[in-house]
């Protein structure tokens, strides 16, 4: 049941709008830039699956490989916790607190402001301005358990020192509640946590004989609000930390847990964050308030798990089956399942959506500008959870019986990876089915069977070989940057990156590694990664491949450097990596350097073809049609996006044709850079899973627009230039998702002039036109379809012949016949199985064949016989035991296959036998 308000703040009641908007405008008047939230796709960080804090955003700055051109910053961070050691799910609706999707208020110092500022803000911003008491805040600060790091006595005098905190009201915890590290190694430092305490009405172990609330104690009186931590060591080792020349802040509070508190409802549900999509459940179930009281644990998880999944869709990850889209299509049959709960038996989750995307549209733009897909997304898989969960339940509930027959409460992992397989039910469904029941599910053996089954679906990856100059550290490329800019051969900001320049340029060897480190100079046939001031060579980005090319020395001395690719390991530092072809490069030397202007100009126009191909399928297909990953090379391009079904021919054709249209149309791109918030209000697209700073780069094709993407690739200056687009596939990459190849340019013409041979040669040897070929292949295909007629009727008739000449065998009274017909499929077996029941009321007939070396056997036992304990489903898989294979079926008629037809003699010797020990 939901707790009673309970309210701890004198202020106005603000709605949770206003207090996250208070948030970001205290600190924006402090110095600090707000910047717009990240994905819930972490891009480029493959050690998550979500963004899981505010500090994803910024986790470059402090491993040292990136930089922001501000010090403070100020955000609300959407976060999702479903996986790895956060993972909130199985307490969802469970409570009055934990959440899947949650929105994380933060303010960071980057080298700035450190403890005293951070404190003292956190203090004013609780006290002065939301009005929270002071006499019920509590601060927390580090003291090691083991000894080995100095107590921070820092962060507790500030403290004390502001105005109305009480002293004894600073407690000091150890590692595990005040100390923060990202990894085993790397940067780390004290926190300090902000409590609050709720009273003692709040406790929820009251009564329990002695129990004592405290600060992380293990009842509800005294809230977690804000962690600040400070960032201040470097871990090396276990036991090794050393200061940090430049120390960081990075602050966490949960707008959720703060608006419960402000609000003074004692819930995160009963807020005006959930209360609205909580009403709009309500009504659609037909509910009283006491009945919705009666069923809050469906209303907490219909009311999360909706707002999870339109801020996943909503970020482009889509229902499916693997990594992220599972989670999507997990959360919402979840929700779906739920629903159930309150009697709902067809689709209700789009209205309830939408009242999410009213609720944050205005704070999260991209909900309301993908509204469309979001809606359409949740439905259909709605719709296709209900055509699968009838099934798979039913399937659940027989392995539930078997567990319980084998004595056991826990269900094998194995079995729950073949319901979801088989029937796509998520794991996290069938706990809560088989919790309901008293059982447990083996995750762990879950999770071994779905990644055997991973392996063996993979078809593996491609990945390019890396020099091991390219294989260095982060600590020590930013180590080579801080020497080579100490000798003045690079900038103090380091390389000048700018692959919008020049494809011919020079500049100086800046600097040389090998595989043994920075050196002087490389021999012939040596691999290196060259470091130049500055560079126009593309790093690969936004799906967009990095350059080639080559260096040669421009002073005289002859020596040339084949450039394979390109790279930047740490903000401030690009490599070229490639091989010495001769002579013998030295540090300092001056070059020229040269980016393949054919392989660019390829990639050039496969790009732009790229954002016309995105704006035709929304076109032909619908706004929900977005990007959801792409590969722009030389060659070829490919783009994959969201789209529940396999594309028509049609459509395909119009998307080609929309393309090709706008092609020929020679629109000019403009290209600009502007503020992002600037770009996306304007209807700028941004790409999948990619980080953006406060100043974008923006591409329109046409006047007015057909596209209009956030884009730092490099594009051809008008669409005329692309040539030709042709289409050469599409496809599924997974549910939900489609991928779609192409071709442009040099690629388009041999992609045509490929097809064109093979029509000419195909036409070649069946002696016509080429304009004729459609009309002769029509003809042999009448011919073939004619002589397969005549052959399969010689088949029959011999095969009735050959079953003709079986005659049964008595087992006990009863005829069973078993013989092996040659060359013909299982619907003659059939039809051959019913002449025998025709001619014998009891009986047992088992016919098996073996077209194209592989067996089929097909397997009838009379009614009569079924009641004496025969089963052909048995029979049969007992025969195709013996031939490598397996099957089943009906009592009164089976069927099932083989590997090995040679076999298939012995394994029908076996049939009289087993009738015999089998009859009753």
């Amino acid at each position: 049941m939901p707790p009673k308000k309970r309210t701890r703040s004198s202020a106005p009641l603000q709605s949770s709008g206003q207090i996250r908007q208070t948030f970001l405008e205290f600190f924006r008047d402090r110095g600090h830039t707000v910047v717009p939230s990240m994905s819930l796709v972490p891009g480029g960080d493959d050690t998550l699956l979500f963004t899981n804090s505010g500090m994803v955003q910024f986790k470059d700055i402090f491993l040292g490989t990136g930089r922001r051109p501000y010090s403070r910053v100020v955000d609300s961070q959407k976060c999702m916790r479903v996986a790895g050691k956060h993972n909130d799910l199985d307490d969802v609706g469970r409570d009055d607190s934990h959440h899947t999707f949650f929105e994380m208020l933060g303010n960071w110092s980057f080298g700035d402001y450190y403890k005293a500022e951070a404190i003292g803000w956190a203090w004013e911003l609780f006290t002065e301005v939301w009005s929270l008491p002071k006499d019920r805040l509590y601060a927390t600060c580090f003291e090691d358990e083991l000894g080995e790091i100095p107590r921070d006595d820092e962060a507790a005098e500030h403290w004390v020192r502001q105005p109305g905190f009480d002293p004894s009201h600073v407690l000091f915890f150890g590692r595990k509640d005040n100390f923060w590290e990202m990894a085993d190694t790397g940067p780390c430092g004290p926190d300090s946590e902000v409590h609050i305490d709720l009273g003692p009405e709040a406790c929820n172990l009251q009564g329990v004989p002695g129990h004592t609330c405290r600060i992380n104690g293990d009842c509800t009186r005294f809230l977690e609000l804000w962690n600040l931590v400070f960032i201040q060591y470097n871990r090396s080792g276990p036991s090794s930390l050393e200061p940090l020349p430049k120390k960081h802040v990075d602050t966490g509070l949960g707008l959720e847990r703060l608006v419960s508190v402000l609000q003074g409802t004692g819930s995160t549900y009963r807020t005006d964050l959930f209360m609205p999509i909580i009403e709009t459940t309500r009504e659609l179930a037909g509910h009283t308030e006491a009945q919705m009281l009666e069923h809050w644990t469906p209303y907490r998880v219909i009311a999360d798990h909706s707002r999870a999944a339109a801020f996943l869709i909503g970020d482009g990850v889509v229902p499916g089956n693997l990594g992220r889209n599972y989670v999507t299509r997990m959360i919402i049959r979840r929700a779906s399942l739920f629903g159930g709960k309150l009697g709902f038996e067809e689709p209700f989750l789009a209205p309830v959506v939408q009242t999410v995307i009213e609720q944050y549209g205005e704070a999260y733009p991209e909900l309301a500008q993908n509204q469309s897909a979001i809606l359409q997304s949740v439905t259909e898989e709605e719709h296709r959870f209900q055509h699968t969960v009838e099934v798979a339940t039913g399937a659940g509930e027989e392995i539930l019986r078997e567990v319980r027959q084998a004595g056991s409460d826990e269900v094998p992992g194995e079995r729950v990876f073949w319901l979801f397989s088989t029937y796509g039910l998520p794991l996290e469904i069938f706990k809560d089915l088989a919790g309901e029941r008293g059982f447990r599910v083996d995750e762990t053996g879950f999770r071994r069977a779905m990644e055997e089954h991973r392996q063996i679906s993979s078809t593996g990856s491609e990945e390019g070989a890396v020099v091991a100059a390219g294989q260095w550290t982060a600590a020590r490329y930013q180590e080579a940057l801080k020497k080579l800019s100490q000798q003045g051969v690079l900038p103090d900001s380091g390389v000048r990156y700018d692959p919008y320049g020049d494809l011919q340029f020079g500049s100086t060897l800046a600097g040389l590694i090998t595989e043994n480190g920075l050196a002087q100079a490389a021999r012939p046939g040596e691999r290196v990664a060259v470091i130049l001031p500055e560079t126009h060579f593309y790093v690969e980005a936004g799906g967009q491949v990095s350059d080639t090319g080559r260096i040669v020395s421009a002073n005289g001395r002859r020596w040339e450097i084949r450039v394979e690719d390109t790279q930047s390991p740490v903000d401030g530092v690009v490599i070229h990596l490639g091989s010495v072809v001769q002579g013998e490069p030295q540090a300092g030397d001056e070059v020229l350097a040269e980016i393949d202007v054919d392989r660019r100009r390829s990639i050039m126009r496969n790009h732009t073809a790229t954002h016309l191909l995105h704006a035709a399928l929304r076109s032909v297909l619908g706004n929900h049609a977005r990007q959801a990953g792409s590969l722009v090379a030389p060659d070829r391009l490919r783009f994959d996006f969201t789209h529940p079904e396999a594309m028509t021919p049609v459509q395909v054709r119009e998307v080609e044709q929309w393309v090709n249209r706008e092609i020929l149309a020679g629109h000019d791109l403009a290209i600009r850079q502007q503020a992002r918030a600037e770009a996306t209000q304007a209807g700028a697209m941004a790409l999948f899973g990619e980080t953006y700073g406060e100043i974008v780069r923006t591409i329109s094709i046409g006047e007015p627009r057909i596209s209009y993407e956030l884009c730092g690739g490099t594009h051809v200056p008008h669409t005329g230039a692309i040539g030709a687009f042709l289409i050469t596939s599409e496809g599924s990459v997974a549910s939900g998702i489609r991928r779609i190849e192409a071709v442009t340019g040099e690629g388009a013409l041999q992609f045509v002039r490929s097809r064109l041979d093979a029509l000419e040669r195909a036409a070649a040897r069946l002696g016509v036109a080429p304009t004729d070929l459609d009309r002769r292949v029509q003809d042999l295909q009448a011919e073939r379809d004619q002589l397969l007629r005549v052959i399969s009727g010689l088949r029959s008739v011999a095969a009735s012949e050959h079953f003709r000449q079986l005659a049964p065998q008595q087992v006990d009274g009863v005829p069973v016949l078993a013989g092996l017909i040659p060359e013909v499929g299982a619907d003659e077996l059939r039809r051959l199985i019913d002449r025998f029941r025709a001619a014998y009321p009891s009986g047992v007939v088992v016919l098996a064949s073996a077209p194209d070396d592989q067996p089929i056997i097909v397997a009838a036992v009379t009614q009569d016989l079924v009641e004496r304990g025969l089963h052909a489903g048995e029979l049969v898989k007992s025969i195709a035991e013996q031939v490598g294979g397996g099957g089943g079926g009906r009592p009164t008629l089976a069927q099932a296959g083989g590997t090995d037809a040679t076999r298939l003699p012995q394994a029908l010797a076996l049939v009289t036998g087993w009738v015999e020990a089998h009859l009753d």
